[in-house]
């Protein structure tokens, strides 16, 4: 998000690489290699269940890799790999660190970075923060053409001048596309994943962990008011992941309409970009913040917070419970099943 942007309405914070691994918890409970591969932030009571019942993670995890140290939650993207137009084979490409609004980068290895925005103009701002167990996406994996409506990820082509600002204005406006970028990106490429702002007040979650939550309105961005289906206002969640393409920018790979990028469940559009999100925060931690915003918390800069080191929250991180080389693999199965078997062969 530009520096125009209002930096008194959200927090924003980086969150380091976890652990990059096929599981799910959410859309594949209890499933040791998911469909397809994630990258993971947060607390590291993160695993293939992550059962409620069971499991909460201000008091299960040890550690974050996120700068706000009473925030356990977790939070996980598809990887994207380049596919070489010469021999076919494939390519993690890495993440990087994202920019402060100040010009220079924030703490991280890889990750992400979190936003937790409210309405940026009305009179009503007031949010209430998630219950334990809460949890939801944004997006749909199927995807293969452009939704309806405002975009709610999207992926933005950064110059070299644009590195660490992420080039100017609103996140998913008119600089953004649902689809790859279809040209050479040497600056790299900021994926940007917007979640609902609004939710039926009742269930923590949804047989399709969307129907519980629901956008304000025409806008991808949260408004003042929510639908009556889904009264409450929540925070409104965004991640920006920034993508070193620096190395895969050759202009050859672009022509004729071509582009070397694939999402690791094998979507080479880019359309079915998408995220997942599960509440974890410390009693009370989120709701102070939301409280504050507009006084004297902003972005990283909320003394209602407390914010561990850089060093920190990178030196969290754990070990892959489904255990397999993921800098050179992409999974393009669509059915558990093969999928698992293709990685117990490998």
């Amino acid at each position: 998000m530009s520096a125009s942007q209002r930096g008194s309405d959200f927090l924003r914070f980086g969150c380091s690489q976890l652990v990059i691994e096929r599981a799910d918890p959410i859309v594949n409970p209890g499933v040791v290699f998911s469909p397809h591969l994630h990258q993971i932030v947060g607390g590291n009571s993160f695993n293939v269940t992550m059962d409620p019942a069971t499991i909460d993670p201000p008091k299960t995890s040890k550690c974050t890799s996120c700068k706000m140290s009473e925030d356990f939650s977790n939070y996980w993207t598809a990887s994207i790999y380049f596919k070489s137009p010469e021999n076919g084979t494939y390519r993690r490409v890495p993440q990087m660190a994202n920019g402060r609004l100040n010009g220079t980068l924030l703490e991280q290895d890889g990750g992400l970075t979190v936003y937790y925005m409210r309405p940026f103009s009305g009179s009503n701002k007031k949010t209430t923060v998630f219950t334990k167990g809460f949890r939801m996406i944004s997006g749909d994996p199927s995807l293969r053409t452009k939704p309806s409506g405002p975009l709610v990820n999207c992926h933005r082509c950064l110059g070299k001048s644009d590195r660490i600002m992420g080039g100017n204005g609103a996140p998913c406006d008119r600089s953004d596309t649902s689809e790859f970028p279809n040209k050479a990106c040497p600056g790299g490429i900021r994926t940007t994943i917007i979640f609902p702002s609004c939710w039926d007040g009742k269930n923590v979650d949804s047989p399709d962990h969307r129907s519980h939550v629901a956008y304000s309105g025409t806008s991808a961005l949260a408004g003042d008011k929510c639908p009556a289906s889904h009264p409450v206002r929540i925070p409104q969640v965004m991640y920006e992941i920034m993508y070193d393409t620096s190395e895969f920018a050759n202009p050859e790979y672009y022509k004729n309409g071509q582009q070397p990028l694939v999402y690791s469940f094998g979507d080479k559009t880019g359309h079915g970009n998408h995220g997942d999100y599960l509440f974890g925060w410390e009693d009370g931690a989120l709701q102070r913040a939301m409280d504050a915003l507009g006084t004297n918390c902003w972005s990283e800069t909320c003394p209602a917070l407390k914010l561990q080191a850089g060093e920190t929250a990178i030196a969290c991180t754990k070990a892959q419970q489904a255990r397999e080389d993921v800098s050179d693999k992409i999974c393009e199965c669509f059915f558990l099943v093969v999928c698992a078997l293709i990685a117990y062969l490998n």
